[in-house]
This record gives C-alpha cells, structure tokens and sequence, in this order.
C-alpha cells in the first residue's frame, strides 16, 4: 500500500509539505501546479513551486516530489517536461482534475475531460518528451458532468504510456461535495493495467479502508483529510499492519501550526494569516481545541495578534 499527498492547490505549498512527510507515513508528494500556457518556463518558476529540486527532488524528510503541470497544449506540456527533466524532477504529474471555473476557462483541468483524445494526447506528448526512466502520471476526475467519458479517458491514459493513473471519485460538477463515489473508480480499474490511485472524501482509517473496498485500488491520495488529521497517514498504515496507534494528541499537532506560522511570517506575510486560519478550518474537524482556537483567532487581521495565542494554546 502506497499513500501520497495531493496537491492541494493554495495549501500544499512546501512548507506544508515538509511538515507533514516529517510526520510520516507518505509515499510520494506532488506539487500545486505549474499553469503552462503557450511557452517554456524558466526554471526558476519550477524551484519556486517545487524548492525540493534544489535537494534531490525530496522533501527533508525524504519523502519524492513530482511536479505538476496544467494545460490544454500537447506541444507545450511535452516542452516544459523535458525543463523538469534536466532539473532531476523524480517524476511529472499532469493535472486534469482541477474544477475551478478560472482554470477550466483557460483550457486546463477537468475541462479537458470532455475531450479524452486531448487528454491522450497530452500524457502521449509528456511521455514521448522525457526519459522512460521519468515517472508520468495523471490526475482525473471521474468526469465533467458525468461519468459516461471514464473508460475513453482512463484507457487512453494508459495508451499515452502513462506510469500511473489516481482518479478523484468525483465529477467536475460534483467539486468537493461529499460523497465521493468510489464505486465508479472500482467499475474502470479491472479495465486497466496501469496501477490506480484513488482519491477523494478520505478523513480517517476508516474511510480509507472502505475506499480500497469500494474502489479496488490498494493505493490512496490524501487531501483534505490530511490538513485535518496530520497523521493520518500512520493512521492508516497501523490500520493496514493491524498495528496498535494512538492519533497525536493537540498538544503534539500545535507546535507544527506554530512552525507553519513562522515560515509564513518571513515567505509570506502578506497572506500568513489568512493561511493559518485556513489550516485551522481544516483541524478543528479532528480537534475541538483547534475549533476552540479557531474562534478566539478567526478575526484577528494580522499574524502578529496570531502568533501569541497560538503559543498560549
């Protein structure tokens, strides 16, 4: 069983990241993605959305990065893989699940999935541009509006020669509404050979758990539920080995909310607050000490005011 942290677009930055591979129990991270419109980027767009090419394409915790990309060009996607190639990237992940309206409107994500032969032509472009030795993966939906397009689209990923394919057990249309219909991914997986990672609606082992059953897939992406349950991942992994594990307390979870907040202050303090308070939106479904938290910080403007009650707990 492989777990691996999604690219959570606007939250799964680096620092998050780092913080939580050194809680343990990934497999791999993907980065936010990097927009590829009509031109090869320079490098320093992939180090600054991926500063772990600088040391070896892994977190400090050890743990592979793969790089993102989105757009709707065959040709540019392919140019821009082959930048990520000579910047040791461990592996090239292509974004066709992303909902948002803005990015949908520009040609990229789950757009895409309404036509399946540009999505094979895409990941056959990727594939065709970087060396076998290169991970290439692929991040679906279920579909746009519906599921009806999931077996032209999953089989053509696999014809493109993808490595590996994760499906979010939702449409486009569904965004991020629960549930997430894991039985559809179980319907296409014993169509393909490439293995499936299945994502979507995975807060705790439990869910975990009847998402394998449900799905088929042994391998799971972890978003949201992540952000919640910062060791989720152990959590799952004692589930699977039938092990003895006990969640980390709040007073173990702070301190990492306390971290994440002073790498914000210095990389980002214009938006450092609205950051930590989105993580808190995030872990007060796992703690009430965070919900408790949450509501004596939710109006403070500013991380300075923030950063104090954060220490007093």
């Amino acid at each position: 069983m492989r777990l691996i942290l999604a690219p959570m677009e606007g939250v799964m930055d680096h620092t998050m990241r780092d913080l939580l591979t050194r809680v343990g129990g990934y497999d791999r991270c993907v980065t936010e993605f990097v927009r590829v419109v009509d031109r090869r980027l320079p490098a320093r767009v992939f180090y600054r959305a991926c500063p772990e090419l600088l040391t070896g394409g892994k977190t400090p915790a050890g743990t592979p990065v793969y790089v993102q990309l989105l757009g709707g060009d065959p040709d540019c996607m392919a140019l821009n893989a082959q930048v990520l190639e000579q910047l040791a990237v461990p592996g090239i992940d292509l974004n066709f699940g992303c909902p948002s309206k803005t990015v949908n409107k520009s040609d990229g994500g789950s757009v895409l999935l309404r036509e399946p032969e540009r999505v094979h032509a895409i990941v056959k472009a990727v594939r065709a541009a970087v060396s076998p030795h290169i991970p290439v993966t692929a991040k679906i939906r279920l579909g746009f509006k519906d599921s009806s397009l999931l077996e032209d689209i999953a089989l053509g990923v696999e014809a493109a020669g993808a490595t590996e394919l994760c499906i979010h057990a939702r449409t486009k249309q569904h965004g991020y509404l629960p549930p997430a219909y894991w039985e559809e991914i179980g319907k296409i997986k014993p169509k393909l050979s490439l293995p499936v990672i299945a994502n979507g609606e995975i807060w705790s082992a439990a869910n975990a758990r009847q998402a394998q059953a449900e799905s088929g897939c042994t391998d799971l992406m972890l978003g949201r539920g992540a952000l919640s349950f910062p060791d989720l991942a152990r959590a799952i992994h004692a589930q699977h080995t039938r092990a003895d594990y006990t969640p980390l307390a709040w007073a173990e979870v702070l301190p990492l909310v306390v971290e994440y907040a002073s790498h914000l202050e210095t990389r980002a303090p214009k938006y450092a607050a609205s950051f930590v308070k989105q993580w808190f939106t995030y872990l007060r479904r796992q703690y009430p000490q965070a919900d408790n938290l949450f509501q004596h910080i939710k109006r403070m403007p500013a991380l300075d005011a923030i950063k104090p009650a954060l220490h007093r707990g």
